[in-house]
């Protein structure tokens, strides 16, 4: 059996005999979250490291803040704060900045602030902080120590949900309470573990994926065809958001919050779009396997100093989150009973797929790759992807090129483009603009 987790996403039908304790528990997410980015940065100045989210734990663990939430909640953001101080500390981009406190000041006619006040986090509560009764759609959750008013006082806040018609909430491993700024409400993520059989892979055949900043995917198949998934959203929504955020006021305020939570339901959005089209095309298919261009050392030339793109190559690799896509990507294809495997990307962009020639100049364009040795003209990204395809971490026997006698390049050089579209997805080019409603 396989192990898959769902998120359902309710709504609170007694909202207002609740708002007022999920209230309380998200100010103290932020409360905590602050102490311990005040604990990580001393750290950091002194030793030059960033604190494991282990040692944050063992840190803070008596600290009053830590009782604001249940022992798992308070946990949970130990783990994101971590998450993110790592992120920021792994990043090549001197534009980056550590995560931020989460706090939002207030000032008067002239300027002066007159109070702050912590914004609302997401509230994440554990198994062991759970009580679901599904029969009744309630589950109740566990209340911080701090939020208990006396020893006899309810020590959980009991909560009643709507999901869509038809889900059934089963298994429930977590839930995450999300405060929307927009409707100004809370509303409830419920995951969910569920049991499927192992499923058989679709074939035999193998996909090969090829990162890129302005084609986000190159997939190239055994059945002599590719398509190509340019990122224009993916970019357009990395202009706009950044320069909006910095016209706010506040970056920590309630409008740059929202900002924030757009842009990265959009980027979501995108990624799990692409990771579905690509898992249904590869059903289509028979493909058993995909193997993905491993992006180690693609911020790095071989003598390990930091590649420069130029200014807007910089910044498309700074949002560039392949490796959130290719996590999102494994899991679909494991549903489908596909494999994917990482394999290495060195030299396959200048490498012909036809006849295994390598030479720096033969990629004459950004978009079209000629081979002088073969005579063979196709599409670049394609030429990526495909000698991915052929590669193989575990035997060298597949990684010579073989397109067939005919050695025919049409596929390559005239890939199908598939088009994203917030409302329905990706679709191929020529129908995109049709499938609004």
């Amino acid at each position: 059996m396989l192990e898959v987790h769902r998120t359902h996403r309710a709504k609170i039908l007694n909202h207002s005999q609740v708002e007022d304790s999920l209230d309380r528990h998200g100010w103290s997410a932020s409360k905590l979250w602050n102490v311990a980015n005040y604990h990580s940065r001393q750290v950091w100045e002194e030793t030059g490291e960033i604190p494991h989210h282990e040692e944050l734990k063992d840190e803070l663990k008596t600290h009053p803040k830590y009782k604001g939430l249940h022992s798992q909640s308070s946990q949970r953001v130990l783990e994101e704060l971590a998450e993110a101080f790592n992120s920021w500390y792994s990043s090549d981009d001197d534009r980056d900045n550590p995560p931020g406190y989460r706090k939002r000041n207030y000032y008067d006619d002239e300027g002066r602030r007159v109070h702050e006040e912590h914004p609302r986090s997401t509230v994440t509560w554990k198994q062991n902080g759970i009580r679901h009764d599904s029969k009744n759609n309630r589950v109740r959750l566990s209340k911080g120590a701090n939020h208990k008013e006396h020893p006899r006082a309810r020590e959980y806040i009991l909560l009643e949900y709507e999901t869509r018609p038809n889900v059934e909430v089963e298994n429930l491993q977590q839930v995450r309470a999300v405060y929307d700024q927009q409707n100004e409400r809370w509303e409830l993520h419920l995951v969910c573990q569920d049991e499927i059989k192992t499923p058989t892979a679709p074939g035999n055949e193998t996909a090969g994926i090829d990162p890129g900043i302005s084609n986000f995917a190159a997939v190239a198949y055994s059945t002599e065809d590719a398509d190509l998934y340019p990122g224009n959203r993916l970019k357009q929504d990395g202009y706009y958001f950044p320069k909006e955020i910095a016209k706010c006021d506040d970056s920590s305020g309630e409008k740059a919050t929202r900002l924030y939570a757009k842009w990265s339901e959009r980027r979501t959005h995108f990624f799990h779009s692409l990771a579905k089209h690509i898992v249904e095309r590869c059903v289509e298919k028979g493909v058993g396997r995909i193997n993905v261009g491993d992006l180690e050392g693609v911020r790095e030339d071989e003598d390990g100093e930091s590649k420069n793109w130029g200014k807007h190559g910089n910044l498309d690799l700074h949002g560039w989150a392949f490796d959130r896509f290719t996590n999102i990507l494994e899991y679909k294809a494991k549903v489908e009973g596909i494999e994917v495997v990482e394999v290495s990307e060195r030299d396959t962009s200048k490498t012909c797929c036809v006849c295994g020639r390598e030479d720096d100049n033969q990629r004459v364009e950004r978009g079209l790759y000629v081979c002088e040795s073969c005579d063979a003209a196709f599409n670049a990204d394609v030429n990526g992807a495909e000698n991915i395809r052929l590669n193989s971490n575990e035997s060298n026997s597949e990684s010579a090129p073989s397109l067939g006698e005919d050695r025919s390049t049409g596929w390559l050089a005239q890939p199908g483009v598939y088009l994203y579209d917030l409302s329905c997805g990706f679709q191929p080019q020529r129908e995109v603009v049709d499938c609004k409603p």
